[in-house]
């Protein structure tokens, strides 16, 4: 191995192949959030585990996932990024084959938690090589563009990938699947990768890893335990109160250690914590769309799984056709403030629209409008948003930028599925308060928990709208890709 001061990137002859490689991986990754609650009905049937332990398929993977992201980040940053996106991606196979091979719930969620430790791994690498391969504005621009809408899509297209594998071939190939994925993204990474790492620092921060791990694993299960118990259960609050004191001294920490895990200045910067905080705001609202319109089509309007999944390509096309386009035109030249605030308003717009569904409401007339001003939103905020999280950075500090834009995706949407979850259970309650419930009743319940939710949302999305336009900088993204060596093998 060689230490090299870099002055142009390693990688930028191949960026684009590159960047195929990248969106494979990161599609695996972010995919596997949906693709498994398509299957879980199936799953349950067959390894006969109670409604309860269900939610815990997809708890699992969001708590390894959420809690270790810091870590993974810095990982890539020590080890170098190829090595943790191959060892990510080669861990993250093996863990989906166990887990299409369960013959019971203790193996199927083992292997779920599994996945979202090397999820942890890989995602950072994916967001950091893609930082620093791309290093002139309009190309990275482009590329985050490519990168926000696979992001943003990424739900939808699990929800109909895993409508077709379990309606013509079984459950287990929702995970079975990811192995093909992880497959091709190794190959291209051996191929076309370099390996970047920190040529500088090779030390861990012991004691933040474990106060931001353990307060972010006590966040999101404080949350999950929201969906079972009440809120004033000692089992909601007092984890919450936990992941408070924990997420506190970790910053203490920071500010003291000689190698923190996640540096202050990466934080604090007011660009980029606007922009972890849009995407967080995205995170929750997107869940919202994904789940509760999922439960709409296939519970109230009769969709099959896979017509469900197809009923969200509009909203896809809208997305990627935003990101890809929009932001390469008009980042480079202004930055991310006009785009994000823009973006959160209008996917506000389209879920308002959404709360006047009723039970016979029809998808052409109540259902597409919406999806795609929701498409178009999205688009607009989410690749901007993941653009300003990790640009301005030095080059060691790369793999944190990525990690906590990761982070802050996933814990938007795990505290999501608990509090929307809780918010629409509660409004069902209050619906069916003193009636007597009928079939017809039962429905329009369901219903109006649904449009509760999207209100919910939408209240989201305007608060991310005004925080990005008060926190974001105006003008072109800081881009110094130059700021310090990496060393390649």
């Amino acid at each position: 191995m060689t230490l090299v001061a870099e002055k142009a990137p390693v990688h930028h002859a191949q960026r684009w192949l590159i960047l195929g490689v990248l969106g494979l991986a990161q599609l695996m990754v972010v995919l596997d959030a949906t693709i498994v609650n398509i299957a879980l009905p199936s799953a349950q049937q067959a390894l006969g585990f109670s409604n309860e332990n269900r939610q815990w398929i997809v708890t699992a993977y969001a708590l390894a996932f959420g809690a270790l992201l810091p870590l993974g980040g810095r990982i890539g940053d020590l080890l170098g990024r190829k090595t943790a996106l191959l060892i990510g991606l080669a861990g993250f196979a093996v863990a989906s084959a166990v887990g299409g091979a369960a013959e019971g719930f203790g193996m199927l969620v083992t292997a779920r938690a599994a996945q979202g430790v090397f999820g942890a791994l890989l995602a950072p690498a994916v967001l950091s090589l893609l930082t620093t391969t791309f290093t002139d504005a309009k190309e990275r621009a482009k590329a985050f563009g490519i990168y926000g809408a696979i992001a943003g899509a990424g739900g939808a297209i699990g929800l109909l990938l895993g409508g077709v594998l379990t309606e013509y071939l079984d459950w287990r190939w929702c995970m079975y699947v990811n192995v093909f994925f992880a497959v091709l993204a190794v190959l291209g990474g051996l191929a076309l990768l370099h390996n970047q790492r920190d040529a500088e620092r090779n030390r861990l921060d012991v004691p933040g890893t474990l106060t931001v791990s353990g307060g972010l694993f006590a966040l999101v299960y404080g949350f999950a335990n929201a969906e079972t118990h009440d809120w004033s259960d000692v089992a909601v609050w007092g984890w919450l109160v936990a992941a408070v004191v924990l997420l506190a001294a970790f910053v203490a920490i920071e500010t003291r250690v000689a190698h923190p895990l996640v540096p202050l200045r990466v934080l604090l910067d007011r660009t980029r914590g606007g922009a972890l905080l849009a995407v967080l705001v995205l995170g929750v609202g997107m869940f919202a769309v994904f789940l509760f319109l999922t439960y709409y089509l296939q519970q109230n309007l009769g969709f099959t799984p896979i017509r469900s999944g197809v009923a969200f390509l509009p909203m896809i096309g809208a997305l990627a056709v935003t990101a890809t386009t929009a932001t390469s035109l008009v980042v480079p030249r202004v930055g991310p403030r006009p785009l994000v605030p823009a973006g959160f308003l209008i996917a506000a717009v389209g879920m308002f629209w959404l709360t006047g569904l009723a039970v016979d409401s029809t998808y052409a007339a109540n259902i597409l409008g919406p999806l795609i001003i929701i498409g178009v939103g999205i688009g607009l905020a989410m690749a901007p948003s993941m653009t300003a999280g990790t640009s301005g950075v030095a080059a060691h500090d790369a793999g944190v930028a990525s990690a906590l834009v990761n982070t802050a995706q996933q814990v938007g949407g795990s505290v999501g599925t608990a509090v929307l979850s809780t918010i629409a259970a509660s409004a069902a309650t209050d619906y069916l308060a003193g009636q007597t419930p009928t079939q017809q009743l039962l429905a329009a319940a369901a219903v109006d928990s649904y449009t509760t939710t999207f209100a919910w949302v939408a209240a989201f999305f305007v608060i991310g709208a005004i925080a990005a336009g008060l926190l974001l900088r105006s003008g072109p993204l800081r881009n110094d890709p130059d700021a310090a060596p990496t060393a390649h093998m």
